[in-house]
């Protein structure tokens, strides 16, 4: 009976596992998860745990073993995306930004969106000239330590925090010379929405940056926005797509490509290569699912979408919460008293040896994460312990607003900081090129690479031309002095030659329909409940041609069979 109790007990055990979700503000919320929970249930018990009820603009985030980042799927069990074993830690982070943020209908959804994009400002990824990042600071001293108060606040105070990677004394001035004679009598919430009124204002506001290479090989960042698709390299947008001129999102393999007609009717492709298969799948389904939130007017316009064109290839991938509008009306039904927000005020930072002007307290919470080094010659380079995304870094140009400011600590490498040079979003924005050639019928320009539309197919073995040094014979190819040189063949050596061609070609083909004829029987008669099989037979096109052309072949060869057998039956 004591053996019953305990196998019942084991096995109630391994139905249930523990997972932690760790906050905007850092702190941990963990409960117990069943076995076959799914996303959505998590997300809802985090949701219930702050109190939010404009939820739609937030996700929860894991990385797996292999460092890749995933947003958690609400409609797929939790065990089913995760590669590791539990207990499983994740963290809620903004997925979605608001067009505008001042639209927000409760404050404690503006409380979590400031938390959202003061990390992103420490991090690097809210790029800005010290002007702005100035006043940005001021406001998260107004918001979390109040007015400025002379025996609180000695000269010299505002260095004592840390908000930005690595900034200079003058810009620490100039935080400490606002917060004191601009913003003094503001509460912690008006000062809140001010700052993320500024940020909403910056070119960079809702950036989650993707690392990726184009065809010549520069480094690049990929990163969807409330406003279309953009492009980073250093700090400057080289490329921005609105939402409404993107028409295809694509990939294969590490292979991304954007598809987009921007200025009467002009075709562009813009292609670039992830690091892993995996991080270009993930790059993809973030670019639909934020085309799909910002662009369409109804979830019930989204439609499931395939990384490629042909029949049962590829992934698929369908976007299924509310669209912005739909949250925006959601939201205006709200009718509830405000509830408690509990603040956390500034927190000491850890020990960074790029930081000289004594210990610092940081305006973002305690993160699992290195010092941070910035490093003028890496420019735009992921930090893969950031608690959000691979953070945006800024390279030294003659644009820049960040500059190198003597050597470093370590190796005597330089450092970055926020510099007092002007810096003007416009200069930095290059428009998107399109072809301008009237007598272009397709007036189709593929912006990242000397390759059009014709050349889709290709991509892969471009890049890899472009890359290969002068000189170097690529391997399975004769040079053209072999191709050339004329090789004799007996009549009866060409006839075995053909023939034997025609044969591998015969038994090739009749091994693809084979293995064609059984995976059609297996996906039409058999009960097999895989995921794969699952999710081709829910296709349209899978149904279509399952009652249009499989059905009535069915039918008729079992009518033939049946006449065949009566008729064998009365001979």
């Amino acid at each position: 009976m004591l053996s019953r109790l305990m196998s019942g007990s084991d096995r109630s055990l391994d139905r249930e596992f523990n997972c932690t979700v760790r906050l905007l503000d850092d702190s941990e919320y963990t409960c117990t998860v069943q076995r076959d929970a799914k996303g959505h249930w998590l997300f809802e018990q985090v949701c219930q745990h702050l109190n939010l009820l404009e939820k739609d603009y937030f996700g929860i985030r894991f990385v797996d073993p292999d460092k890749q980042r995933h947003w958690l799927e609400f409609s797929k069990p939790i065990t089913k995306q995760m590669r590791s074993q539990p207990p499983y830690t994740m963290c809620l982070r903004v997925k979605f930004y608001p067009p505008d943020p001042a639209a927000l209908k409760e404050e404690i959804t503006r409380y979590l969106l400031f938390l959202q994009i003061k990390r992103d400002l420490y991090h690097g990824r809210l790029l800005c000239k010290s002007s702005d990042a100035a006043t940005l600071a001021a406001f998260i001293l107004q918001a979390e330590i109040g007015d400025y108060d002379p025996g609180k606040h000695p000269e010299g105070y505002s260095s004592k925090f840390q908000f930005f990677p690595k900034h200079s004394e003058r810009l620490e001035r100039r935080i400490a010379e606002i917060h004191k004679s601009e913003l003094t009598g503001q509460s912690p919430e008006t000062s809140e929405l001010n700052f993320l009124r500024k940020a909403q204002t910056l070119e960079t506001y809702g950036v989650d940056p993707h690392p990726c290479k184009d065809v010549s090989g520069n480094t690049a960042f990929l990163a969807f926005t409330p406003f279309g698709f953009v492009v980073l390299q250093g700090n400057r947008r080289i490329h921005f797509l609105k939402w409404n001129e993107v028409t295809k999102l694509k990939f294969e393999a590490k292979t991304f490509h954007i598809y987009a007609t921007h200025q009467e009717d002009q075709k562009i492709i813009l292609t670039y290569f992830a690091p892993t298969p995996e991080a270009c799948k993930h790059l993809w389904k973030c670019g639909v699912e934020n085309q799909a939130f910002y662009q369409f007017e109804k979830s019930s316009q989204v439609r499931t979408v395939s990384s490629s064109n042909l029949f049962f290839k590829g992934s698929r991938f369908r976007y299924s919460g509310k669209v912005a509008k739909e949250v925006m009306e959601q939201s205006a039904k709200i009718r509830r008293e405000p509830p408690e927000i509990h603040r956390a005020g500034m927190v000491p930072s850890r020990s960074c040896p790029s930081i000289t002007h004594g210990p610092r307290q940081s305006s973002v919470p305690r993160t699992r994460r290195r010092a941070v080094h910035i490093s003028i010659m890496e420019g735009l380079e992921s930090l893969r312990d950031s608690g959000h995304s691979t953070p945006v870094r800024s390279v030294s140009n003659s644009n820049s607003f960040l500059r190198s400011q003597g050597n470093g600590a370590e190796g005597g490498s330089g450092t970055a900081e926020f510099s007092e040079d002007s810096y003007s979003p416009s200069d930095s924005v290059l428009p998107t090129p399109v072809s301008n050639d009237p007598s272009d019928p397709a007036q189709v320009r593929h912006t990242n690479g000397p390759r059009n539309i014709q050349e889709e197919g290709g991509t892969e073995q471009c890049s890899q031309n472009q890359a290969r040094p002068q000189g170097v014979k690529p391997k399975g190819k004769r040079s053209h002095l072999e191709k050339s040189r004329p090789t004799q063949h007996s009549p009866e050596e060409g006839v075995n030659q053909f023939i034997c061609s025609l044969a591998r070609l015969f038994l090739v083909t009749v091994a693809l329909l084979f293995a064609l004829l059984l995976l059609l029987i297996v996906l039409t008669e058999s009960e097999l409940d895989l995921a794969f099989l699952r999710d081709i037979r829910r296709t349209p096109e899978f149904q279509q041609f399952h009652y249009e052309y499989f059905c009535p072949l069915r039918r008729w060869l079992a009518c033939k069979l049946r006449w065949m057998g009566g008729h064998l039956i009365n001979k």
